[in-house]
């Protein structure tokens, strides 16, 4: 019996031994590379970015994980994510920058030269997720321009679960052709640009995402509160869409902000999506629609406010807009000058909702068109200065189920052009 279980032993110990080979002889192939077994300091003060690099270049060589454990890296250059490579870091979540803990990219590569190449490069089918991303040469009393953090093209590439302290632009999508991009549970400051998405021709994602002055205030990072959100009320776009099909943006919120949401023609083309549950907060414009596709822009549960700079107005409609823009349930409040202007030559629809100024002594209407088509249907003017102007030019308005505080007053300016009706009279 001893001699059988010996046997039957070794037997099993061969089986194993053949199971960790693949049917060609060679070892079996390993799913996680730690940097620091390429040479990874993490001490803040060793570029890092080679080490790196070498980790994300032999993960490439099968696919698999690139783990980078808590600790801090200074990486002077670029890191290229082959296809199939997946960086990893210790955040389980996005965090706050005091104390700037976890796994973190001190990155220093491209001071002064936006065209250089992003922190992070990133093709199709890989991922980057829990690092905290920092510029410690960034200065909040001379803030300078640095290269995107993450640059996106190709199919299916995912950033999630990522805290940007201070980039100047955080994330690009494109202009390569690239398909199926998700940003979900990105947190932090960004300056110039927060995310910007073109070429895209399948069902972009981008959810979860915060953009606000606080996680450079912090005197951890050397912020500064005041100096932040002055340039980002100056100089942020927070979120550009350019070219995309079929576009899914929910959970999504800035502040403070120059431009909240716009909407641009690039050579690829316009915009067409879904954006739902949005916020723009301490802004000068939330959104500005210049292009769209004809069938257009559809945006509910957005909270919009507008109080930043000379003129501050939640949505602007450029002239050189043709297509469909909707907003639906959608809460315009703070001391802004107008809620809507529309210029486009396309379809303006506001159902359901929420529209106030609360600047005193405003006198300008809170909705306003001067062109294409208008319809307003059930919607709330909780101040007093003139509701809704139908300047000459618009071809045909519908305004019809509204209500406000000193009921609502209609500035028609195209006669029997438009169809005013059931509104609570003016007192």
């Amino acid at each position: 019996m001893y001699k059988v279980s010996v046997h039957l032993i070794v037997v099993w110990l061969v089986l194993c031994a053949a199971l960790q080979s693949s049917s060609n002889g060679e070892p079996k192939m390993e799913c996680e590379y730690n940097v620091k077994s390429f040479g990874a300091k993490a001490d803040g003060v060793t570029d890092d970015t080679e080490a790196i690099q070498k980790a994300c270049n032999e993960a490439a060589k099968h696919g698999g994980v690139v783990s980078i454990p808590a600790g801090k890296y200074l990486v002077k250059g670029s890191i290229n994510v082959p296809p199939g490579v997946h960086i990893r870091g210790a955040a389980a979540a996005p965090q706050y920058s005091e104390p700037l803990v976890g796994s973190v990219i001190l990155a220093t590569g491209g001071k002064n030269n936006e065209e250089a190449p992003a922190l992070f490069e990133m093709g199709s089918s890989c991922s980057v997720s829990g690092l905290v991303i920092y510029y410690p040469e960034q200065n909040v009393r001379d803030i300078r321009p640095y290269p995107w953090t993450f640059h996106l093209k190709g199919f299916d590439n995912t950033v999630e679960n990522v805290t940007l302290v201070n980039s100047y632009n955080g994330i690009k999508i494109g202009p390569e052709p690239n398909v199926r991009h998700r940003i979900r549970s990105v947190y932090g400051c960004t300056l110039r640009r927060g995310i910007f998405v073109d070429a895209c021709t399948d069902i972009g994602r981008i959810d979860n995402v915060q953009l606000h002055g606080h996680w450079w205030w912090s005197k951890e990072v050397g912020g500064d509160s005041e100096l932040v959100n002055k340039f980002m009320i100056e100089n942020l776009e927070a979120f550009v869409f350019g070219r995309t099909d079929w576009e899914y943006v929910t959970n999504t919120f800035v502040f403070p902000t120059n431009v909240g949401y716009k909407f641009i023609q690039t050579p690829s083309g316009a915009c067409n999506g879904q954006f739902c549950g949005i916020g723009s907060d301490w802004s000068q414009r939330c959104i500005v629609v210049e292009a769209i596709q004809p069938m257009g822009l559809l945006i509910t549960n957005a909270q919009l406010v507008a109080f930043a700079g000379e003129n501050p107005t939640a949505v602007v409609i450029e002239k050189t807009c043709s297509g469909s823009v909707r907003l639906v349930n959608c809460a315009f409040w703070g001391p802004s000058v107008q809620n809507v202007v529309s210029h486009g030559q396309g379809y303006l629809s506001l159902s359901d909702c929420y529209l106030s100024s609360g600047r005193n002594g405003n006198t300008k209407p809170l909705v306003e068109a001067d062109a294409g088509r208008l319809q307003v249907r059930g919607c709330t003017f909780a101040t007093p200065e003139p509701s809704i102007a139908v300047r000459k030019g618009v071809k045909h308005a519908i305004i019809t189920e509204n209500n406000g505080v000193n009921g609502v007053s209609i500035i028609n300016e195209i006669g029997s052009a438009a169809i005013i009706a059931n509104n609570e009279p003016c007192k």
